[in-house]
């Protein structure tokens, strides 16, 4: 610096930072707590979550392998106590070991659980098997009554009772010289509603749905009848749903009643055969209410112990 020059002077300002909103502490005392609360929920899911098996399990593996029988955990010489002046003394910071049952879960807690989903499934099986059994005893049951029956013997070819994936079927069917129903007509013969009076005493114990069908042969009516053979069918089947609503059907019991004229023949290859004029009552798989059925009381009908003159004609024949 040369004389006369002035010095210079430079002045240097320090800004100070500032704490608070404008630093980043916060920041981390945030991501603390937002990690300590998603591990709080997810140890509260998993808990709600798990069977109480699972949790006596879990509780189980950290549980110590031998209990010390003193007030600590130590079991040692001491068994927990600090020596003093006065001699051994417990120590102030020894608290005493509490064993705890975990609580079992609440109804409705932990749903859709593997033991949730086995029970249903059983509940299921036991209910197939006890359906199961109902369609055997009640298929033996209409079996030993037709043969039974000195009036029915002749009958026995005409009922026809089988277990299909769609229920307990039975079918009331034509035989050659032994119809159900007069030809062309929808008015049950005397020992056909004698035959739905014997099924309803069986079934009306039971509580499953039904499905009522008539069928029809092949053969056609006349040209200009104006009538065929689905009328026919439809006409019969409301027939036997009447004869069974007659004879104290629970009428809740009925689930469709239907006319399938020529379409479903017993006897596909020979579909003019008489057997396929027939009546077709199914008792629905798994529409049971598990409840036995309120029994109506029947109607009363003029004592018929056998056949009526036209039918004994027929067997005659």
């Amino acid at each position: 610096m040369t004389e006369g020059s002035e010095a210079s002077i430079i002045i240097k300002k320090v800004k100070k930072g500032h704490g608070g909103a404008h630093g980043g502490a916060w920041k981390l005392a945030y991501a603390d707590f937002v990690t300590a609360m998603m591990a709080f929920f997810l140890l509260m899911w998993l808990l709600n979550s798990v069977t109480q098996e699972q949790l006596e399990g879990i509780a189980n593996h950290f549980a110590p392998t031998a209990v010390s029988q003193s007030n600590s955990g130590a079991g040692d010489v001491l068994g927990g106590k600090v020596l003093s002046e006065e001699g051994a003394q417990t120590a102030e910071s020894s608290r005493s070991s509490i064993a705890q049952d975990l609580p079992p879960p609440k109804a409705g807690e932990g749903s859709g659980g593997p033991n949730t989903q086995s029970s249903t499934e059983e509940a299921e099986e036991v209910a197939k098997a006890k359906e199961e059994k109902q369609f055997e005893e009640a298929k033996k049951e209409l079996e030993e009554k037709i043969k039974s029956n000195p009036s029915f013997r002749r009958l026995a070819k005409s009922l026809l009772i089988d277990n299909t994936p769609e229920g307990l079927r039975i079918q009331i069917v034509d035989q050659d010289g032994l119809a159900m129903f007069p030809s062309g007509k929808a008015t049950m013969y005397l020992h056909t509603k004698r035959v739905v009076e014997m099924v309803v005493g069986v079934i009306e114990k039971m509580t499953q749905k039904l499905a009522i069908s008539g069928h029809t042969d092949s053969v056609k009516f006349g040209s200009g009848a104006g009538y065929t053979n689905w009328e026919l069918s439809a006409d019969r089947a409301n027939a036997a749903r009447r004869a069974l609503l007659e004879f104290g059907l629970d009428p809740t019991r009925l689930g469709r009643v239907v006319g399938k004229a020529a379409t479903d023949p017993l006897l596909k290859d020979n579909p003019k055969a008489a057997r396929n004029r027939r009546l077709s009552i199914i008792l629905l798989r798994g529409t049971g209410t598990g409840a036995k059925a309120k029994k109506a009381a029947p109607a009363k009908s003029e004592a018929l112990p056998g056949l009526d003159d036209i039918q004994k004609k027929q067997l005659q024949q």
